[in-house]
């Protein structure tokens, strides 16, 4: 009976995180298309940045609104859901492992599969949970978190002009274990953004059970179910908002990682070439040396404009979906 119980709570963790994940990936794509065009761009970001250095080739990708609009003139709407495919099979495998070990961490620790057991626990250790939790689902879903950048980032006109198209060519050009190219900083990025994001939420829960708590009359143990779906919605955003911020620069890197000798159509400016960076380190000196600390923060403001709604809609969508799910299998 127990073992069906555990079983029953897997699948159910399982298929919420999968379809949070969907809902939410699909509704910032837009502004993930645009973070990964910035972050793949060896030129500047800014205008600013341009006149600094005093450059004389142009930059593809100047400004949020500038890309926007070049972006929709030049590919359409469409341009904006570019590489959703690839991201939808990314994001549902590891949102699904992610919060399916997320649970199953939290039951270990607390001894309960109950949410009001899973509340009660240290926010360290939330941290720890939502560190793992995220390595396994990055494990699980890399190469299509690979063929997501390349896609996203290729522009008009098509280099790769589908999914199959950029598998085949990676694998013709670095074998299969090119499909985890970039996955070292990817896991590096992951301990501390995954350790943020949850133990964050779990965080700012807990202080908006504790306000609710002081201004009611009710005398019963705080849960989850006191709180408002606009209280999730800001608790995940402020989340979202934290990890994106600190970890940003690993995410710069990967990116460089995943598109390194790869095909880019030159009006997009100079392609990182094959070999370009030793390692991880290596990567952040030459970023560093040529294009100053603002390369290593290029697409910080569609990503942290992204992130915010992202890990809102996700943890929303999430306890939402499970509440129904729940409901409907009970």
């Amino acid at each position: 009976m127990e073992e069906a119980g555990q079983l029953k709570r897997a699948m159910l963790d399982s298929s919420a995180g999968a379809i949070s994940g969907a809902i939410s990936r699909t509704v910032t794509s837009p502004l993930d298309v645009i973070k990964i065009r910035f972050q793949v761009q060896l030129e500047p970001t800014t205008s600013w940045a341009i006149l600094h250095r005093n450059l004389s080739s142009p930059s593809k990708y100047t400004g949020m609104l500038q890309a926007t609009k070049d972006i929709f003139r030049e590919e359409g709407v469409r341009g904006f859901w570019r590489g959703n495919v690839p991201a939808l099979l990314m994001v549902m495998p590891y949102t699904a492992i992610q919060f399916t070990a997320l649970q199953k961490l939290k039951t270990l620790v607390a001894g309960s599969s109950k949410t009001e057991d899973h509340n009660n626990l240290s926010p360290y250790l939330s941290y720890v949970s939502g560190s793992l939790a995220g390595i396994a689902g990055t494990v699980g879903s890399y190469p299509f978190d690979l063929l997501r950048t390349i896609l996203a980032s290729q522009g008009e006109p098509k280099v790769y002009p589908n999914m199959r198209s950029a598998f085949v060519d990676i694998v013709r050009a670095r074998g299969f274990q090119g499909l985890y190219v970039g996955l070292s900083p990817t896991l590096v990025e992951i301990i501390p953004y995954a350790g943020l994001q949850f133990g964050t939420y779990d965080t700012f829960k807990r202080w908006a059970m504790a306000w609710n708590h002081s201004r009611s009359s009710n005398t019963s143990l705080p849960t989850t179910e006191d709180l408002s779906s606009f209280q999730l919605f800001i608790c995940g955003l402020a989340a979202g908002t934290c990890a994106k911020l600190v970890c940003h620069p690993l995410d710069v890197v990967k990116k460089r990682f995943q598109i390194e000798g790869l095909q880019r159509h030159p009006r997009y400016g100079a392609r990182v070439e094959h070999l370009a960076y030793r390692n991880m380190f290596d990567a952040l000196q030459r970023i560093l040396k040529s294009e100053g600390w603002a390369g290593l923060y290029k697409g910080i403001v569609p990503s942290t404009v992204k992130a915010a709604p992202a890990g809102a809609v996700t943890f929303v969508a999430f306890d939402l979906t499970s509440d129904w799910l729940e409901s409907v299998w009970t």
